[in-house]
């Protein structure tokens, strides 16, 4: 598939900023003082309203986004269009009243809830699609929520240890999100094996209708590029890929873990604040590989060259 920066930027914003979320409420829920919570909250909130920006970037007629919402019986996507704005309302109502000096501490469970409900609708748009065996498995959901609360987790220590306020807090945080992250690591990892070994259900014979068994293709399917030819191959090189993925496994995975160690072991603040830009671009590689790796059946007849 072709991935397009909107959708990218839109998918890992919304998942730092759900984690980011879902980080505060939990720690709320077992009692544990947070400083400067309405930054944060206003910060988190501010990061979905960015990625809902995002979204309507890869639309060709934004004005008509509200008609995505119509099909919420039978679509993921149009259950993700619903929940999203939901979770944003419940995100700027825990701001404003923690703003006004409001200790809302009934909003946390719906808050969390919402939030895993968004993480479901947003896998479950490619999760559904049985014909792309890459995303047609439980590790997408899986995968969505590991990252998510890993990267959520880890933008809280770099905030808090920004504004330098409770570094014990922080201290404290470290093992959590360096936990979280190694079990995201672990998912991943085993979604790009499992994705290695996958053989295409489909054929040439299957793709052109031709039975003949000794079928070569000489051509795209077509004279020139069109919407099926853009959309559904990314067009980079075998070497591409590899350096994306040099880049996913460093920058999302080892990378911000050394950085956490050692922060953890050093008590360096400058380790702590980079981890999650760090992971941040590594998230960027992670989804476009997401995308990139997924092999659409069309492509059998419009992409292959002999």
């Amino acid at each position: 598939m072709h991935p397009a920066f909107s959708v990218i930027s839109f998918t890992t914003l919304l998942g730092a900023a759900q984690g980011l979320l879902v980080s505060l409420a939990t720690l709320q829920i077992f009692g544990v003082p947070i400083p400067e919570l309405p930054i944060l909250l206003g910060i988190a909130t501010t990061l979905l309203v960015l990625s809902l920006g995002a979204s309507f970037l890869h639309l060709g007629h934004p004005e008509r986004a509200w008609r995505a919402a119509a099909m919420w019986r039978t679509s993921w996507l149009s259950r993700e269009v619903i929940v999203l704005p939901i979770f944003i309302l419940l995100a700027g109502a825990w701001t404003v009243l923690e703003l006004i000096g409001q200790k809302a501490t009934w909003i946390l469970v719906p808050v969390i809830v919402v939030s895993l409900l968004l993480w479901l609708c947003t896998a479950m748009i490619y999760a559904c699609l049985k014909f792309i065996q890459e995303w047609a498995h439980p590790l997408t959901l899986m995968n969505y929520l590991a990252l998510g609360l890993a990267s959520g987790l880890v933008l809280l220590i770099s905030l808090l240890t920004l504004m330098a306020v409770d570094s014990q807090l922080t201290a404290q945080l470290h093992p959590w999100a360096i936990g979280l992250t190694l079990i995201a690591l672990i998912l991943r990892q085993m979604s790009s094996m499992r994705n290695k070994g996958l053989k295409p259900k489909s054929s040439l014979q299957t793709a052109t209708g031709i039975r003949e068994p000794l079928l070569v293709q000489k051509s795209m399917g077509m004279s020139a590029g069109a919407f099926n030819t853009r959309e559904f191959f990314h067009g980079q090189t075998a070497l591409f890929l590899r350096y994306v993925k040099t880049i996913m496994w460093g920058l999302c995975f080892a990378v911000p873990l050394i950085l956490l160690l050692l922060s953890l072991a050093t008590g360096s603040t400058l380790f702590a604040i980079l981890a999650f830009p760090v992971q941040y671009l590594g998230l960027l590689a992670e989804r476009w590989l997401f995308f990139a790796q997924a092999r659409h059946p069309q492509n059998l007849y419009y992409q292959t060259v002999s």
